[in-house]
């Protein structure tokens, strides 16, 4: 985060000018409010207007920086709701927010920290609680993650969130029963809960049973513009060796989003399992190509340019997935027995 100044310029009109600019003080001129990102989304200059009104609404930083969050302005956003919680120092929310977002950032010390500030402000906060399970859940710590979720559930038997990350503390411990019953019982409480529902399907699938492909279908018509739960199905497919309807699902996945790297990556996998390695070929140069530093990707390739008597391209590919991932065994491998030395 840059702590940036922004300063008033004496013009040709004289002071009169300078006094006028700056009677708001710096606040108002803050520089971060006139980051271009703010002029690029209506919404966004329409709430950056109204701080600059009123710097001191700690609601319009925090809404702000959910705009910029929705965006993908993480560092934006975090200053925003950071400047939310100096301006309103008891708002526990707050605080957990900043958590949150830290915690997606992969700043687990970080995010504890203001978690453990939400709950300074507010000892029964639900959203702090369920904040630190999902911290437990990620370092392993799974019977603290429980009574954490056990917390919110004491205050709130009907709290979806707290059934959810309990369903994913008993899959991570391999109890898929408990799971499974944990997730239901969370999408019992809110039916429209997507997650829950993509964890049912995803452990349906794990077992083999087709009430997985309802479950795919019930989340992805929640949300339709994350092409995920075709992808599931097209490996719910896969696994049953049905590779026509596996092709026909990651299809329509790339259809949707030309850039979902897995899709592309399967069709490739079940190509060169029917010997169409030219077309398999296609399939993972659209990988590298969305997705420069994959080095599966460029093994991949590299294999079927080795399978199409390619062999200077195939070495080619093996060296970029050994420079973009030096511990890679395969394409080593692959290079060995090509007597190549790397």
């Amino acid at each position: 985060m840059k702590n940036a100044r922004v300063g008033c310029f004496l013009l040709a009109m004289g002071i009169m000018l300078f006094a006028t600019g700056c009677k708001n003080g710096t606040a108002n001129k803050d520089a971060g409010n006139a980051n271009p990102i703010f002029n690029s989304d209506p919404r966004l200059k329409n709430i950056t207007d109204r701080i600059i009104s009123s710097p001191k609404d700690a609601g319009l930083y925090y809404d702000r920086g959910t705009m910029l969050r929705k965006l993908g302005q993480d560092t934006l956003a975090l200053r925003d709701y950071k400047m939310a919680s100096s301006l309103d120092t008891n708002n526990a929310g707050y605080y957990s927010t900043i958590g949150d977002l830290l915690f997606e950032s992969k700043d687990i010390t970080g995010s504890l920290v203001w978690i453990q500030k939400a709950i300074n402000k507010d000892p029964e906060d639900p959203k702090a609680h369920l904040k630190i399970a999902k911290v437990l859940l990620y370092t392993h710590e799974y019977q603290k993650a429980i009574s954490e979720a056990n917390i919110v559930l004491r205050k709130d038997v009907h709290n979806p969130e707290a059934y959810f990350l309990k369903g994913m503390v008993f899959k991570y411990m391999k109890d898929t029963a408990k799971a499974l019953s944990t997730f239901m019982t969370a999408r019992d409480q809110n039916p429209d809960y997507r997650d829950a529902t993509l964890q049912i399907g995803l452990l349906y699938s794990d077992k083999r049973d087709p009430l997985a492909l309802k479950f795919f279908d019930d989340a992805f018509r929640m949300d339709s513009t994350d092409v995920f739960p075709i992808f599931a199905k097209g490996v719910y497919y896969q696994r049953d060796s049905d590779f026509v309807k596996a092709k026909e699902e990651y299809r329509e996945c790339i259809m949707r989003n030309h850039h979902y790297v897995n899709a592309y990556f399967n069709m490739g996998y079940l190509l060169m399992q029917e010997d169409s390695v030219e077309k398999s070929y296609h399939q993972f140069d659209l990988v590298v190509k969305n997705d420069p530093m994959n080095p599966t990707g460029y093994f991949n390739r590299g294999l079927c340019s080795e399978m199409l008597d390619s062999v200077k391209k195939a070495i080619a590919d093996y060296k970029t997935a050994i420079v973009i991932d030096s511990a890679y065994k395969s394409p080593r491998e692959a290079l060995k027995r090509l007597k190549v030395k790397y």
